[in-house]
Parts: C-alpha cells; structure tokens; sequence
C-alpha cells in the first residue's frame, strides 16, 4: 500500500485593511508553519448583494495581494481559491498568474473555478450562464494555462476560449508549470479536477442529515473520494485532496461548542443539531490531539490531507500544525 499523502495546512482570507495588517498577516502564517495563504475571488462590498448572497465583502482582489505576500515573504505559497473563470480574461489571467509564479521563485498554487454566486454576477453585470456552459469555459481555460505556461506556441481554439498565434511569457519558475487546483463538487468537475489537476478541493458539503441522494454528509464526502479515485486512476498518490472545515475550535470543550455551533445554525438550519455537526466532513472541534486523530481518519476515508482553516482560527490551530508537518 502505498504512503498515505502528507498533511498540508494553508489559510484562508478575504479581509485586511492596510498594508501593515496584510504584511503582518503574510509573515504570521508562515511562520506558524502553514504552507499556503489563499485568497477568495469576489468583488463586492458591503450591501444589499453582500447581505443576500451571504458573501462577506472582501478588501483586497486577490492578484495584487498575493504578489504582496509573495513578496513580504520567502517560503509562503500564495493562491486564490479560486479564481472564477468568468471575472477575468483568461489569456491574461493566464500571465498574471505566470508572473506571480516567476516573481514568488515558484510559490504560486493557481486555484479556477466555474463560478457559483449568481447573485455577485449580476451585481458584476455579468450573465450568469447554465453550470454545463460555465464547466466547459472552465475545461478550456485550463487548456489555455497549461498552453500558456508550457512556453510554446499557444493554439486553443474552444467554445468559449479561442487563443492562438503566440507563445506566452514569461514562463513560470515552477517547471513542468505551476501546480493548478480545481474545485468543485459535482461528477464532472470533480473528474476534470482529478485528470488535469494537482490538488483537488472539495467543496464544502450540506448541513442536512440527508441530502437528495439521500447521504449523510459524511456519505457524501466519501461518494466525491470515489469519484475522484476512478478518475484519477494511476494519478490518485500525486494528488492532494482539499478541503476546508466551515466551523473550527481547538478546545477542550468539544461538547459545549458543538451546542453553541447549533444553536447558531438552526435559526436559518433547524436540522443543525450537534450531532450532526460532530461527524460532518467541514467541523473539527475538539484538543489538538482529537483534531488530529479525525484528520487521520478522514485522511483514510475521504482523502482530504490539505486543510484550508480560516483566518480567525489559525493561531489556535497551530499546534496541530506543528505536530502533523513535523515543526
């Protein structure tokens, strides 16, 4: 049997409001032994989209920012999770993420999505098209990044991307390319996810006991691992899997905080109770070693051996850090 994959740990984060806090921020992370800080692609401010549509309103776009944190930094990798195909072009987008590669010495993780926030499209004043569109416009630009990147003569002739008559530049440092990731949840994204790209990310799943397919969320993380698996094939040990938990707390009081979690959620979520928040794939409450004895088994069970912990959790969630990379 093969070794199971290393633990990796990244952050996440979509608010800084001057220079100092984002530099602070960068240098933080690394030095708490986190591999990667991601950023979100989303444009909005606060207001009535923000309020409907659930997104937190998001200071810095991410290209800018994570140049600067590359920049404030020596070993951190930068990323967003993930960039939306729609809200850039991709020849350029393509470049951009080229340059980061090169000017980081080869930190960039380059994360591309199919985009899922209608409401934010709109906002954007931009068509939200059906997802079978969106996921093809998706398959293309990677097509085009990895053309792009490859330093030859790009030629992309697709539905929605139709590139050629040039070679890009420059090329990235990280050779053969940098590593993509690929999110999603779905059969066909999942398995694009799985034969194009390096880490695939599993969006987070439901909070109800059963969803339509009539699975658990636990059931349901394991479904997007077989998934994966069978279309991976021999790719699956290069591979990781991400994902990240929605609700995180390192404390000796599992019980009282699975009860407060739940009594949050069922305002909008009465099926919240904490027992299904104890085992959902998108919780970790408990000491450090009882986080890591759950990442082990999910590890076994549905893959997941790259976890992307909020911003606001990542000092507490440090020692468990430490003790899964050997710091």
């Amino acid at each position: 049997m093969a070794d199971p994959r290393p633990f990796r740990f990244a952050v996440q984060t979509t608010t800084a409001t001057s220079a100092a806090e984002w530099r602070d921020l960068a240098r933080r992370v690394e030095s708490l032994g986190y591999a990667t800080l991601f950023l979100a692609d989303h444009y909005i401010g606060p207001g009535p989209v923000s309020t409907r549509t659930l997104l937190r309103p998001q200071h810095l776009a991410p290209i800018a920012a994570m140049t600067a944190a590359a920049a404030w930094t020596t070993t951190l990798r930068v990323g967003c999770r993930v960039f939306c195909v729609d809200y850039h072009v991709p020849a350029a987008l393509a470049k951009e993420a080229a340059t980061i590669d090169l000017l980081s010495d080869g930190r960039l993780e380059f994360g591309i999505g199919a985009g899922t926030n209608q409401g934010e499209y709109e906002a954007m004043g931009l068509t939200f098209h059906e997802a079978p569109r969106r996921v093809t416009k998706l398959e293309e630009v990677v097509a085009l990044v990895k053309a792009h990147w490859s330093g030859e003569p790009i030629d992309v002739r697709g539905e929605h991307v139709r590139v050629s008559g040039y070679a890009g530049l420059p090329v990235p440092a990280q050779r053969p390319r940098p590593r993509i990731l690929i999110g999603g949840a779905k059969k066909r994204v999942l398995s694009l996810a799985a034969r194009e790209a390096d880490i695939v990310s599993m969006s987070n799943v439901g909070w109800t006991p059963r969803n339509d397919a009539g699975l658990t969320p636990a059931e349901e993380a394991r479904r997007r691992y077989a998934v994966v698996r069978e279309a991976a094939g021999a790719r699956l040990p290069d591979l990781d899997l991400e994902s990240s938990p929605y609700l995180v707390s390192v404390t000796d009081d599992p019980d009282g905080t699975l009860d407060r979690w739940s009594a949050n959620l069922r305002t909008a979520l009465p099926e919240a109770q904490p027992a299904l928040l104890r085992e959902h794939p998108n919780v970790l409450a408990g000491s450090p070693e009882e986080i890591i004895d759950r990442l082990h088994e999910r590890r076994e069970t549905t893959g997941v051996n790259y976890i992307t912990v909020p911003r606001k959790q990542m000092d507490e969630f440090a020692p468990v850090v430490a003790k899964l990379t050997d710091r």
